[in-house]
């Protein structure tokens, strides 16, 4: 077979497979052995397992499970709704401060732990019924909170960078600091967009201030302060020369579970080890994902699929833009069904050619690839994070969490447009910090 169509198949057999209910990784696993065996031969089997494990013969890989445990054990504890409710008592005085106190709490904490399912159960638990008793409009309310979550994915310390930079041999420190800037204009962003819709929509009082004394606004610093020096040092220390991201990593997750124990009184050995199963399986999870993506890697470039869809590509005559729109909308559609993780995993080594031969930096890249997995987060069929809504705020209607999502896809849309125009905004501090590539 032409190597395109010999493509074509292992696509629909791919996505065959996936929607049998297999996991990501078995899923990967059957189809690479099935082509190898059939086009390649009994032989290529026996390189499956070298493949496989050197995949994860990679020190990095280590900052994974650390940034995980470090993600658990925030959200063991109350820490996201002391941090929703020192931001609220700080930005009261602002006109729409809760809604702003909320994406503020989902940035920070999503950054913390990493997990967008338990930003939005952290913060929506006490966010979501707090802004309808004011008067928030539900679509606000619960739109706000879903696409909150999916900062945690953009923002530093990502796991989902970490991944793309192991798919792609690139830089996770300078990921880090490319996916800061368009982090800080989503928020900003969601801000306008949920300030506007309340206004437009909601009651008069909604935009109302509440007072706080001093004295209240002071007494939960203390709770919130150390994981933010965490998140503070892990960046100085990897972005200082103190120490590489496997390292940090390892030291912020021991320092996220003392605190959890020492602020939140977290000493019972039961939730100890439930933090520690659950990271443990959560990270064997990725792992087992990042060593199935390589086997499925090493399949298509084998059978020279790879090397033709690349050159397929570049002979196209297009304008690179409208091949930049074409690849934006295989993203968005492959994030529509599969997790972030598997769907760079999979993708990041084959259009990773295609955007260096058109002149698109890698790490702008990322950014970009990164939005559009947000964006499958909070749109339908899957939208794992309208569910998680859903299940902490039953009387909202799927329906209408869903409608409260879409203006904030639209945002994340719009962001991918600025970025497009204004690329400096991803490259301006990874070149600040680390120099230009």
């Amino acid at each position: 077979m032409e190597p395109l169509s010999l493509g074509l198949l292992v696509a629909v057999m791919t996505i065959v497979v996936l929607f049998s209910g297999v996991s990501v990784a078995s899923g990967l696993l059957i189809v690479s052995a099935g082509f190898l065996l059939v086009f390649d031969g009994m032989r290529s089997l026996e390189l499956m397992p070298e493949i496989f494990f050197g995949k994860l013969n990679s020190f990095a890989l280590l900052s994974i499970p650390m940034f995980i445990i470090m993600g658990a054990a925030i959200s063991s504890t109350r820490a996201g709704a002391d941090l929703y409710e020192a931001l609220e008592r700080w930005l009261t005085r602002v006109p729409g401060g809760l809604v702003m106190s909320n994406l503020g709490a989902c940035a920070l904490f999503s950054a913390m732990s990493g997990s967008s399912p338990a930003t939005c159960a952290a913060i929506g638990k006490m966010g979501i019924p707090e802004m309808r008793k004011r008067g928030y409009p539900d679509e606000v309310a619960a739109g706000s909170i879903a696409a909150g979550g999916t900062l945690g994915i953009l923002i530093p310390p990502s796991v989902t960078m970490i991944v793309y930079g192991i798919a792609t041999e690139t830089s996770i420190g300078r990921l880090f600091l490319a996916g800061v800037m368009p982090g800080l204009m989503l928020v900003g962003l969601f801000m306008a967009w949920s300030i506007f819709h309340t206004w437009r929509f909601g009651s008069a009082e909604v935009l109302a201030q509440r007072s706080y004394t001093l004295k209240q606004k002071l007494e939960i610093l203390p709770r919130v302060i150390p994981f933010i020096i965490i998140i503070i040092g892990v960046l100085y220390a990897m972005y200082g020369g103190i120490a590489t991201p496997s390292e940090t990593a390892a030291v912020g997750a021991l320092l996220c579970l003392v605190i959890a124990m020492v602020i939140y009184k977290l000493w019972s050995p039961k939730k100890l080890w439930t933090i520690l199963s659950d990271s443990t399986r959560e990270s064997v999870m990725i792992l087992f994902i990042i060593g199935a993506a390589g086997v499925f890697s090493y399949m298509l470039s084998s059978l020279y699929i790879t090397q033709s869809i690349a050159a397929w590509i570049s002979d196209l005559d297009v304008n690179r833009w409208v091949l930049m729109g074409i690849v934006n909308l295989f993203l968005l559609v492959a994030g529509f069904f599969l997790p972030p993780v598997a769907v760079i995993l999979m993708a990041a080594p084959i259009l990773l050619p295609i955007i260096l031969a058109a002149d698109f930096d890698p790490y702008w890249f990322a950014v970009i690839l990164t939005i559009n997995m947000e964006i499958g987060l909070i749109s339908p069929p899957v939208g794992l994070n309208l569910y998680v809504i859903n299940s902490i705020a039953p009387d909202i209607p799927l329906k209408k969490i869903l409608m409260g999502s879409l203006p904030y896809v639209g945002c994340m849309v719009l962001a991918i447009v600025i970025l497009c125009f204004f690329p400096g905004i991803v490259t301006w501090l990874p070149d600040l910090v680390m120099g230009p590539v």
